[in-house]
């Protein structure tokens, strides 16, 4: 007697506006046969985002659709939204997508839209995150996978991984650490979202089967 068969991967999609490289994480890690997560579309709000390229040459869909040509915010959202729809889309993955979303949209989406910010959220929310913990003197920095709210850089946190900040940092140097580390976590939220092992209670993210006593982190090493 044959087990069950295991569900089809969900129809997940990146939205980008640059290079990509968070969506080509992604890409690479759900190209593994039993990941639970299918990279079905690549949309960009720009033509010329270098990772469109990366995402053909993987034989991904890719889709344009420039706010340029909408009258407003919730005309290209809704736009947006009919897009992913149509594709069947049931995951959403923000990787670069240099766009606020409108809380229609967020809404719509809610508990299926992620994103990656290279902080550790609450700390550092917006741009230049690098040069502002730098100049703020923290021992850490790192990053953050969240559930996408409305609030820019707000949503409870699935996961986050932490780098040293070392006395030589610069905040390419430091970016550059931080980067190391969204492609390893962004790919691990997509799976844990698609495998159905993330609950949100009370903005609170709770992970099936997640193990606990991590080990204290110390900086500098004294």
């Amino acid at each position: 007697m044959s087990g069950a068969e295991a569900p089809a991967p969900k129809r997940t999609a990146v939205l980008i506006s640059g290079r990509g490289s968070n969506m080509a994480a992604l890409v690479e890690a759900a190209e593994a046969a039993d990941f639970p997560a299918e990279i079905a579309l690549v949309l960009s709000n720009r033509a010329d985002a270098a990772g469109l390229d990366f995402a053909r040459d993987h034989r991904i869909p890719t889709l344009v659709l420039s706010h340029k040509d909408y009258a407003d915010r919730l005309a290209f959202d809704a736009a947006l939204d009919a897009h992913l729809k149509a594709e069947g889309i049931e995951i959403v993955c923000l990787a670069g997508f240099m766009r606020l979303l409108t809380p229609w949209l967020v809404e719509r989406w809610r508990n299926r839209m992620i994103n990656v910010h290279p902080s550790l959220l609450p700390s550092f929310k917006g741009l230049h995150t690098h040069e502002r913990a730098l100049e703020t003197g923290v021992r850490f920095h790192g990053c953050t996978v969240h559930f996408v709210r409305a609030e820019m850089d707000e949503g409870p946190i699935i996961l986050q991984a932490v780098v040293p900040i070392e006395a030589d940092d610069t905040p390419d140097v430091l970016a550059a650490r931080v980067l190391e580390q969204e492609h390893v976590i962004y790919p691990k939220g997509l799976e844990l979202l698609a495998s159905g092992r993330l609950k949100v209670a009370d903005e609170r993210v709770e992970i099936a089967g997640a193990k606990g006593g991590l080990l204290p982190l110390v900086a500098p090493a004294v």
